[in-house]
């Protein structure tokens, strides 16, 4: 997965359509999650797409796997995923995610139904990393 330094460099030069094209190859670019790891535990509630987000690895390097069944929604999560990929549990906990996410301007480059979900995907990260990050 690209950092997010990257993905911000290369999204600074796009305009309109190039953007969403970014978006959905990032989504593209995600590891597979497998369909039994789909649950009601990992979903994330309050997105217009069904999004999910799994924590792997361990506690010091959190990995984790996350999907869509709409293309856009899945390079949002893919965004939200890269700002976090590889950091300490505790770390990832603890980050202002939304910040980071800031140079993106999701909020003014997408509609409000495909950006309403963004609050409701960080939460669930940091709380699965808060959750791994406490033993």
């Amino acid at each position: 997965m690209r950092s997010l330094d990257d993905i911000a460099q290369e999204y600074e030069f796009l305009e309109g359509d190039e953007r969403y094209r970014l978006l959905i190859e990032l989504g593209r670019e995600l590891d597979d999650m497998p369909e039994a790891l789909k649950t009601d535990s990992t979903l994330v509630r309050g997105c217009s797409a069904s999004v999910w987000v799994y924590p792997t690895g361990e506690a010091d390097k959190l990995h984790f796997l996350a999907d869509s069944n709409a293309a856009i929604t899945k390079g949002i999560v893919a965004l939200v995923i890269a700002t976090v990929q590889g950091k300490p549990a505790s770390e990832v906990a603890a980050m202002d995610i939304a910040a980071a996410l800031e140079p993106f301007d999701l909020r003014n480059q997408l509609s409000s139904n495909r950006t309403q979900g963004v609050p409701n995907m960080i939460a669930l990260v940091q709380d699965h990393a808060a959750r791994i990050a406490a033993g």
